[in-house]
């Protein structure tokens, strides 16, 4: 260890949310040091370099753990995670850091970023074209509208080639009023299941299944999926290893499918879950992402 003062490393999360503040319960237990972070009150003092959250500043800390910048997803959390460049030009030690954090909140980026390395990925079109975007559901037979910033299939829209061509496009019109750059996805029939695999740095930490209610197309625990213990296969592992190799991660979780043409890639987490790998996997992500953390400053404990 080179250090023998504990270090102090912030939490960037949502207050009072579960995995914000058992991240914050770990690091504390560690070091005795805890604060929780609510970004949207943080200021730039940018003449002095300095990132105030009420009387700190975060460039004097040893390290911020980005949990969540917001409870919903929208480009000001992109211009939120600007701020925190400043603190990692001061010397604070991000994670993870903010450029691959900035990469993965926005749908679209993710995609192309693991699209150019050669991913799979579901059939996807971007466009902001009505008529594009209709001709891309017929193709499909069955497709997902995404919007570019969201979680937990919040504001998505599932439609098909059964609707009336006048009915399709009123349908796509109301979603490009909301989102005018249009992510249209190839729905595929998953059986209810797909699965989040998790690594702790490079190194591979688990596997757990998210399985669906019965009523609901997707398998988020908001529309009543539940988590459980898998064991992946080989060509899962690797698929999710080369998706998460595409960014430089400290925690993350690679969302896989397998689809009637094989396993797919739908996302790379910006921050990783730690429910499904408590429930699914039966660990305690927060402990181990503590460790890390420590272990990555060099931190005597």
């Amino acid at each position: 260890m080179t250090s023998t003062q504990p270090k102090r490393i912030g939490v960037i999360g949502v207050p009072g949310k579960w995995s914000t503040e058992c991240l914050a319960d770990a690091l504390e237990s560690l070091t005795g040091f805890r604060l929780v972070i609510d970004i949207s009150r943080v200021s730039l003092d940018l003449a002095n370099r300095a990132l105030w959250y009420d009387d700190m500043n975060l460039c004097t800390l040893d390290g911020l753990a980005i949990k969540k910048i917001s409870s919903v997803y929208g480009p000001e959390t992109l211009e939120r995670l600007d701020l925190l460049r400043v603190a990692e030009a001061s010397g604070v030690r991000c994670f993870s850091p903010v450029r691959s954090v900035h990469g993965l909140v926005d749908r679209l980026s993710c995609t192309i970023s693991l699209g150019n390395a050669g991913i799979r990925m579901p059939e996807t079109t971007i466009t902001e074209r009505i008529d594009v975007a209709a001709n891309a559901v017929r193709r499909y037979g069955s497709a997902v509208l995404k919007p570019l910033f969201s979680t937990k299939a919040r504001g998505m829209v599932v439609l098909d080639n059964t609707l009336a061509p006048a009915e399709l496009n009123q349908q796509l019109s109301e979603f490009h009023r909301r989102n005018p750059i249009m992510y249209i996805q190839k729905k595929h029939e998953l059986s209810g299941e797909d699965y989040g695999v998790v690594f702790l740095g490079k190194r591979y930490l688990c596997t757990y299944s998210r399985v669906g209610a019965k009523d609901t197309w997707n398998t988020t625990i908001n529309s009543g999926g539940k988590y459980r213990a898998h064991e992946p296969s080989a060509a899962i592992l690797q698929l999710a290893q080369r998706a998460r190799d595409v960014f430089d991660l400290d925690y993350t979780t690679v969302d896989v499918a397998i689809t009637e043409e094989g396993p797919v890639v739908f996302e790379v987490s910006a921050f990783g879950g730690f429910r499904g790998v408590k429930e699914g996997a039966g660990l305690d992500a927060a402990s181990l992402y503590a460790d890390y953390m420590l272990d990555e400053l060099g931190a005597s404990t």
